[in-house]
């Protein structure tokens, strides 16, 4: 019969690339599940139709669910419910507000009570063979320093509402890990493809170009902060396949990664790398940063700059994680996280073609 692969998260962007990662690496494909919010359903038609095209997958191979992970049961029908429980061999937990301004409440609901849904209902599958949960490398908080991936230490605060959330969720998984096959997956800050540099929405590093491009009708245009902190950026598709490797690694099971650059740049590094790549100049001057969130706390110039005011605490903060356990774990299989340097021209080509485009800019709020 084979594999059962169920996706919460689905028709998102990095769920849709896991998908034809997984389906790419794994001779094993018995049904892939996605889990679709109603609204979503339509759109959640169109990217399976494409995934079955692209794979030459027979249509019965692919089935969307309709339910909610805000759901006690994840709201799907007791029929469906009888088929997942009997086919079901490997759970993908994406689904998530990702969004460094998102008001806490709303947070809560998606990411700490859909978790504690999604968990009570990967603990009914008789079958699991993995549990993979996504979570992020940023539920360290406000902790600093090296920050290793065995650790799960409740910092002294948090930056906004997501990391803190993030990190209860991650609480709640890392329990399950004394009764099921449990890993645990923490992205760096997730920028577009390295090689095409495609994405879905500008956020995260976008936060930058859309800075420099708004502005690059001055004739000096300042850095932010002197930009000492290391910022760590990491390409989707590393992500996708480190990700889709170790779902089927037997010495994952039971582990947390970070899914990091083990080489990352300083803020005004990459500040300076995205500007000669997108204007050819250098910066000029400097405007600290506390200056900077004054700024952004006007609404209309945080509309007008494409920016996020909670964006720019990650360009004072001073943590950098250890990717020891993810490196080691995946030396054999020869995935390895590109250089952002060698992925800056093909980030940059694609930000440039899309910058007018609406449904790839997040709302400034």
């Amino acid at each position: 019969m084979g594999n059962g692969f169920f996706f919460t998260g689905f028709p998102g962007f990095i769920c849709n690339q896991l998908i034809r990662e997984v389906i790419k690496n794994n001779q094993l494909i018995g049904s892939v599940f996605v889990l679709v919010l109603p609204n979503m359903v339509e759109r959640a038609k169109k990217e399976s139709e494409a995934i079955i095209a692209a794979y030459g997958l027979d249509e019965s191979t692919f089935h969307i669910i309709v339910g909610d992970i805000t759901k006690p049961f994840l709201a799907i029908t007791e029929e469906e419910q009888e088929i997942l429980q009997q086919r079901v061999t490997h759970v993908f937990h994406l689904a998530a507000i990702y969004d460094l301004a998102v008001p806490r409440e709303i947070a809560q609901i998606v990411n700490v009570n859909g978790t504690e849904n999604v968990n009570e209902w990967v603990r009914r599958l008789p079958n699991l063979n993995r549990y993979i949960y996504f979570s992020t490398a940023y539920v360290v908080g406000n902790r600093e320093g090296t920050l290793y991936e065995t650790e799960l230490i409740t910092p002294p605060g948090f930056k906004n509402h997501y990391e803190q959330t993030k990190y209860e969720a991650e609480v709640l998984v890392e329990t399950l890990k004394k009764e099921i096959p449990v890993t645990i997956i923490r992205p760096g800050i997730v920028k577009g493809h390295s090689d095409t540099g495609e994405t879905i929405k500008f956020d995260g590093p976008y936060f930058i170009m859309n800075f420099l491009d708004r502005l690059k009708f001055l004739p000096l245009i300042p850095r932010l902060g002197k930009g000492e902190a290391y910022v760590n950026l990491v390409p989707i598709d590393y992500i996708i396949q480190a990700t889709a490797y170790l779902s089927q690694l037997d010495n994952a099971a039971g582990k947390t990664y970070h899914l990091t650059d083990p080489h990352p740049y300083r803020a005004s590094e990459i500040y300076e790398i995205m500007m000669k790549e997108m204007l050819n100049k250098q910066p000029k001057g400097m405007i600290p940063l506390t200056v900077g969130k004054w700024f952004l706390s006007l609404k209309p110039l945080r509309k007008f700059l494409g920016v996020e005011k909670e964006a720019l605490d990650y360009f004072t903060w001073k943590g950098q994680f250890d990717c020891t356990q993810a490196v080691t774990d995946l030396r054999e299989s020869g995935i390895a996280c590109p250089d952002f340097k060698d992925g800056i021209k093909p980030m940059t080509e694609f930000y440039l073609q899309q910058k007018d485009n609406p449904t790839f800019h997040i709302k400034i709020i």
